[in-house]
């Protein structure tokens, strides 16, 4: 089987699918490797990196007519979707629950996709391909970095001739893995960190990190399946963005992580709460994308700065910013899932496979994924019974 690395084209689009060093890994299991020409630049793998580590360096063109499986961060671009043909896989960060029309595009042209945010995150076996989760920790990282380059003090306490300088108070709303990481890091630049998440059961820690858990007495537990949060009620959410208002205006950076799959972010910092805070004051929005943000006001790749002085940065593609850890992270959870689906050198796809359930979102002609096939079934009735048109 030819395994192909495309070069990503999305905009900031930094990271590549595959690294060198995992190159000899993949050849083996029996498989081909296939580089496009400069796929490893943002990230400052070189072709020759590659082609030391006897991969073929190809063009686009080529990539395209030889490749049985074509691994990628993203989804796919126009110039390569309108390239694939029926037969070929492709493998990537392909988020079918927020774009399932590309999922029934692919079912329709027979192309088998995986992704990997359909991983079941929670069996241990799986832990080593979890590539959110990889990439979230680079994120967090970065965007405790992010949030003290905004911020016009020092993170740390210092004393010096001229007086001594405050640590900074820092907020971290959302405690999974990008949040953990934000803590960890915040607190290793010095700064007072504390945390907020709707699952209490992550204070344990928050705390072994250094920092101190909030808890609101207007949400209860809100701990869902798979290792995410739940959504909210409206009641809840309301609740919550009350109660939070108060905590946010006593912090100088606050860093949201709150995401739901394939759902619009819940809004935590309302225009409230934006006025609520003093001016020089830094907010690092991690769930800002093309759905909506964690903030109000939030820009996706932009920095805004309110009428009262407060720093919004919208920041959801931080990852791309780290491209080098992050590349090397995904090479392996890429890997690691491609190894557990490969068999005799070739791609064995096997839907009763736990993991296979939850990654293989088209094959043979259909999308068999079954949180995507819902939802192109819901957006076919929707469109049945509104007169052709789909909400």
């Amino acid at each position: 089987m030819k395994v192909a690395v495309v070069k990503e084209s999305a905009p900031g689009e930094r990271r590549v699918a595959l690294v060198p060093e995992m190159i000899a890994r993949l050849r083996g299991a029996g498989l081909e490797v296939l580089v496009e020409s400069g796929a490893g630049d943002g990230a400052w793998f070189a072709d020759g990196a590659y082609a030391d580590a006897d991969a073929a360096i190809v063009s686009r063109e080529e990539l395209l007519a030889q490749a049985d499986l074509i691994l990628m961060v993203g989804k796919p671009d126009a110039q390569l979707l309108g390239g694939l043909h029926s037969g070929q896989a492709i493998l990537g960060l392909l988020n079918p629950l927020a774009d399932p029309g590309l999922a029934a595009t692919l079912a329709s042209r027979g192309i088998t996709a995986i992704s990997l945010d359909g991983l079941p995150r929670t069996l241990s076996r799986a832990q080593g391909m979890d590539a959110l989760s990889s990439q979230a920790g680079v994120a967090g990282y970065k965007a405790a970095l992010v949030g003290a380059a905004a911020f016009g003090r020092f993170f740390p306490m210092l004393t010096t001739a001229a007086g001594t300088a405050r640590p900074a108070r820092v907020l971290i709303l959302g405690t999974g893995v990008a949040g953990l990481q934000a803590i960890g890091t915040a607190r290793r630049l010095g700064a007072v960190v504390s945390a907020y998440d709707v699952r209490p059961q992550t204070r344990t820690e928050v705390e072994s990190l250094g920092g101190t858990f909030i808890e609101l007495r207007s949400v209860g537990d809100a701990a869902g399946q798979g290792g995410y949060a739940r959504a909210l009620t409206d009641e809840e959410r309301q609740a919550q963005q009350a109660e939070l208002a108060g905590h946010i205006a006593r912090h100088d950076v606050v860093i949201t992580t709150a995401q739901v799959p394939g759902r619009k972010p819940p809004l935590l910092i309302t225009e409230d709460a934006l006025k609520a805070m003093t001016a020089g004051s830094v907010v690092v929005d991690m769930g800002s994308g093309p759905l909506g943000g964690n903030v109000a006001g939030s820009v996706p790749d932009q920095t805004i700065v309110t009428g009262n002085g407060v720093t919004i940065i919208g920041a959801g593609n931080l990852a791309a910013t780290v491209p080098g850890a992050a590349s090397a992270f995904l090479a392996r959870n890429i890997s690691a899932l491609l190894l557990h689906m490969t068999a005799g050198g070739a791609l064995a796809i096997d839907p009763s496979d736990e993991i296979q359930a939850g990654v293989v979102i088209t094959h043979d002609g259909a999308v068999i994924q079954p949180a995507t096939a819902a939802l192109l079934a819901e957006a076919s009735h929707g469109a049945d019974t509104s007169g052709g048109t789909t909400p």
